[in-house]
């Protein structure tokens, strides 16, 4: 019998339906290539991509939370949830996104698709990885994001996605934004960043932030090529270097990388996805010396089937070392997938290990 959702099938099974394009199994699970950013369904004719490049959802809405666009080759959405399952909490995402200046309590979504809202609360999170109310405040800043990029004034963008006071909206900008959104709807253009060039245990390190925090650590030998890449993120931004402005964070974050200060506290002003923020959260929860598989870590966030979704938000991280992404390795042990090299990656973690508070 062929398994009715992703949830039930293990992740070489769904592989090897995308690797055949198994039309089968369409409407069971979609897959997503970090590579790209797209998700599929099974049968795309699309090139067979590696496999440690994908990750399976069970259904289009819980791929588009975590970062990725529909196909416009196969067109993913257009195929139905095989599941009955699936196919409300699909249908639940869909009303969601499309009225979210309605009542959007879990009563009254579980009476849309006719069910108990503990079974709504529960079988959203199942597939979803977040609650219905998670979901549809990340819907609301996407679309408040989409209104501000489009040259709504803040006030009629605040209204038009359904938060109904602008206080609201302010108290989750800078999880979600990581700005004002009068700076988001200028496209950065009214942000000033500062960075520092230093010497560091790991060698040449860029670190830049705004008046918010810290907002990208980078690490290269070509000074400027760290320039060229900070101005590629922040195009709009006022970027100047200042390295008295920032010799209390670099003096933490060495400090940190001698092991002398075991834990870093600095104020962070980062713009990610609603999943890498989850993912970022958790991340900041494992303790020094300590590692977590990411397995594990998607586990902790509530949707056990995105390991490598998470390793695609570690591998996004803006602020690496500060966010331990490092503490994360796969689960035979192996230390690869980091974004500056599986060497400096198992230097940290020696280092952590070495200064360990007993």
């Amino acid at each position: 019998m062929i398994p009715e959702t992703a949830l039930e099938l293990s992740e070489d099974a769904c592989y090897e339906a995308v690797a055949h394009n198994d039309a089968s199994l369409d409407g069971h699970f979609v897959v997503a290539v970090k590579t790209t950013g797209i998700y599929c369904r099974p049968s795309c004719s699309a090139r067979t991509p590696k496999r440690e490049n994908v990750t399976f959802f069970a259904i289009p809405a819980a791929a588009e939370t975590a970062g990725f666009r529909p196909c416009k080759r196969c067109h993913p959405r257009q195929n139905a949830p095989q599941n009955e399952q699936a196919e409300r909490i699909q249908m639940l995402c869909d009303y969601i996104s499309d009225n979210l200046d309605a009542d959007l309590t879990l009563d009254a979504l579980a009476k849309q698709v006719h069910l108990s809202p503990y079974y709504v609360q529960r079988t959203f999170k199942q597939l979803m990885g977040i609650t219905p109310r998670q979901y549809a405040e990340a819907k609301r800043m996407d679309c408040l994001k989409q209104q501000l990029r489009d040259g709504s004034s803040v006030t009629d963008a605040v209204y038009e996605v359904g938060f109904g006071a602008s206080s609201r909206m302010y108290e989750r900008a800078d999880a979600h934004l990581g700005m004002t959104p009068g700076t988001y709807r200028n496209k950065g253009e009214d942000m000033t960043i500062a960075y520092t060039i230093i010497d560091s245990p790991l060698g040449r390190m860029l670190v830049a932030a705004s008046d918010r925090g810290i907002c990208k650590l980078d690490m290269l030998h070509d000074d400027d090529r760290l320039v060229e890449r900070l101005h590629d993120e922040f195009p709009k931004a006022a970027i100047a270097r200042d390295d008295d402005a920032l010799c209390g964070y670099v003096q933490q974050i060495v400090a940190h990388l001698n092991g002398w200060q075991p834990h870093l506290d600095l104020p962070l002003d980062l713009r990610v996805t609603a999943f890498q923020q989850r993912v970022l959260a958790e991340l900041q929860r494992i303790p020094y010396g300590e590692t977590r598989s990411y397995k594990e870590i998607a586990e902790a966030i509530g949707n056990p089937r995105a390991a490598r979704a998470v390793g695609n938000a570690c591998n996004k991280n803006p602020v690496p070392i500060i966010v331990p992404c490092h503490r994360v390795i796969h689960s035979d042990g192996g230390i690869t997938g980091y974004a500056f090299g599986p060497e400096t990656k198992k230097h940290l973690l020696d280092t952590e290990r070495d200064h360990k508070p007993e």
